[in-house]
């Protein structure tokens, strides 16, 4: 498992990113940060942006996207060719979208879950890898729709 990934955020998730930043280095992540690196108000779709364009790029082969809800994220990672980004916000949710979606950017709210839960599932994410068998198919599938 490489213990690599990208983190980004908008201003609603800047303080829980911060948080992750700071939990994920201590166990050893090389954590490339694509922004915001503030409270002043962004939006955020550009740092989806900067964060899909990491992964695509090959800098990165996962990321984690922050926003107030996840949601904003989610549907803003997902108009980039190559992304499949889930918004969970339980950690069943976020191994299953690993095991058998591939999924390469977890999205996550920052005013739904707190920061212990949302350590909890990104190190499931970060952690969790794809089973591919029968569930390969499914996500050629979904990479199809690009």
């Amino acid at each position: 498992m490489e213990k690599k990934f990208v983190l980004a955020c908008d201003h609603a998730g800047y303080p829980l990113k911060e948080e992750l930043k700071k939990i994920f280095a201590e166990k050893g992540y090389d954590i490339i940060d694509c922004g915001t690196d503030s409270l002043a108000s962004v939006d955020y779709p550009a740092y989806a942006t900067k964060l899909c364009d990491t992964i695509t790029s090959g800098k990165a082969k996962l990321g984690i996207l922050i926003c107030g809800t996840g949601i904003g994220m989610s549907m803003a990672a997902n108009k980039h060719a190559g992304i499949r980004a889930a918004c969970c916000s339980d950690t069943f949710s976020a191994r299953m979208t690993r095991m058998h979606n591939d999924a390469n950017v977890l999205c996550m709210g920052a005013r739904v879950v707190g920061a212990g839960l949302a350590t909890d599932i990104a190190e499931l994410f970060l952690e969790t890898e794809f089973e591919g068998g029968r569930h390969q198919r499914r996500v050629d599938l979904v990479n199809a729709l690009d």
